[in-house]
Formats: structure tokens, sequence, C-alpha cells
């Protein structure tokens, strides 16, 4: 049996209309043409699909079965046209988006909330990029944007800079390292360092400053939530290094210091990783300016 879309939709509109003549006004075809079409689906069928004698028109047992399936398969394929045509036109698509540091959730949210204004039919998701690999997610299209701190030469993906960030030594007030003017990778020998569970190579405290100078910390706690590490620190359980967005947050203000990585300083940079092919789109293109925005 050859089912086309205008059978479905010539069942639905005569089961709507209660009618030949009204279902044809309604496809925009004479009456004659929808009569023709309705015979030659009966013939393939081999049931009628309609009471004749009935009026209002009414359907058949099989007639109500194509009537389920229209019911199921047309606003499937209105709401494929939609989002095709929001694709066309630029207003719609899709941006799922994975997250490579705990932190990064702190301006996300904000950024989302501005975006969300401007670009409602855009299908907004996001996915911790901690538990699965980002980059080759991004390169399967399972995911449209990865938040890294490291940059990579993947051939299709480019990788746009957000805003520059410092890690930041964060200590107890009667803490004795809060009397040092900058905090150096020796002290840390002796100390509890409370991260984010993730891998060390993804932790800028041990990429830029302890795995190179061959330091280990005396412990390290893990800890899921940014607030509970800075709860920890605070009552003196430990030491921590977290961005700068995190510590100049005023929720954050509680009976703790901060300060330098380093004499000079640390300093890293956020990049969004994109594919070549969608880093022009103009939803794409706003995305990337309120984050910007956002750390200004």
């Amino acid at each position: 049996m050859y089912i086309e879309f205008r059978h479905l939709k010539t069942i639905k509109a005569i089961h709507e209309q209660g009618g030949l003549a009204r279902a044809a006004d309604i496809l925009c075809i004479s009456q004659s043409a929808l009569s023709h079409q309705v015979k030659a689906l009966e013939d393939q069928v081999g049931m009628e699909l309609f009471l004749r004698r009935s009026k209002p028109l009414k359907l058949s047992k099989a007639g109500y079965k194509f009537l389920e399936l229209a019911e199921k398969i047309l606003p499937q394929v209105s709401a494929l046209e939609d989002d095709f045509a929001g694709l066309i036109s630029g207003m719609g698509g899709r941006l799922h988006i994975a997250i490579e540091c705990h932190a990064c959730f702190e301006w996300l949210f904000p950024v989302l909330e501005d975006f969300r204004e401007i670009w409602p039919d855009i299908d907004l998701d996001i996915k911790p990029g901690l538990s699965f690999d980002a980059l080759p997610a991004l390169q399967r299209e399972e995911v449209d944007l990865v938040i890294s701190s490291d940059p990579e030469e993947i051939v299709g993906v480019i990788f746009e800079p957000l805003f520059e960030y410092t890690p930041t030594f964060v200590c107890a007030t009667n803490h004795p390292l809060a009397q040092k003017k900058f905090i150096e990778a020796e002290d840390f020998r002796d100390q509890t360092l409370i991260t984010y569970p993730v891998d060390r190579s993804r932790l800028d405290i041990f990429s830029q400053l302890l795995t190179p100078a061959h330091v280990e910390p005396a412990a390290v706690r893990q800890a899921e939530l940014t607030a509970v590490i800075v709860l920890l620190v605070a009552s003196g359980r430990g030491v921590s290094v977290l961005p700068d967005w995190v510590v100049n947050d005023q929720k954050y203000k509680h009976n703790f210091i901060t300060k330098p990585v380093t004499k000079d300083g640390l300093t890293r940079k956020l990049y969004a990783a994109v594919r070549e092919t969608e880093a022009g789109t103009p939803y794409m293109k706003d995305f990337l300016n309120f984050t910007r925005n956002q750390s200004t």
C-alpha cells in the first residue's frame, strides 16, 4: 500500500469538514479530484473509508485507522517544516553546551538567561563535559559548543576566545598562609587542597603549578559544589584555588581571604569550541558576545 501525505490530509479534512465539498475547498482542489483520490485510496485498502449514506460524512472503521495515523504524522511533519524554516531564517537551531569546568556554571546561567530572551526558539541544553569526552562529542555533533581552557588543533573545530580569568588562592582568614603576599608551589606540600572532582589535568592549580613543580599536597579533598568548597575553606578544613569570578561573587563572601598564585599571578583563558560550519550563525555569535560581555 502506497500512502502519501496528501492522503492523510484528505482523510483529516473530510472528517473535520463533514463532506467532500467543504474539504475540497480547504485543500484547494476540485471536489471531483478529491473524490477520485478517495476512490483510489479505497481501492488500495480494499475497504470503504467513509459511510457515504451518513450526513455529515462519517469515517468507517478503516477510515478511523487512517485518521489516527494522520493525527500522529501530520503534526510531526508540520513541526519539522517549522524547524527547517527556522534554520533557513537563522531564527531556529540547537545549542547543546558541554562544560569542562564546574565553576563555569557561575557565569553561564546569567548568559543563558539573556540568550533565551533574544533566541526563544533555539533548543538549549547543558551537558556537563566532565563525564565524557566533550571535544570528540562536538565532532560527532552530539553537542554544539564546548567551554574549555585547553584549545587543541582539531580539523573542523575552532576555538573562540571568551575571556581571561585568574586562578586565585583561597584560605580562611586565620590560616597561616593568609599572611603571605602570594602563594608558591611549595606552600601546598603540607596543605589539604580542596578541588572539584575532576582529573588533575583539568585543574589549573595542578596543570599550571603543582605538576610542573613536582609538588604533591598533603591531601586532596573533593567537593562537587562551589558553595561547599568555599564553606570548607572558610571553616579551616583546607585551601583551594578558584577562578576569580567565583571569589568575587558577593554570595560567597564568607570568612576567607584571597591571594595571588605565584608572584606574577596565574592568568588563564576560556574558549568556546564550535564547529567551523556553525561559528558564523547569528545565534552562535550572540551567545559568544553575551559570554564576553558577562565577564566585563
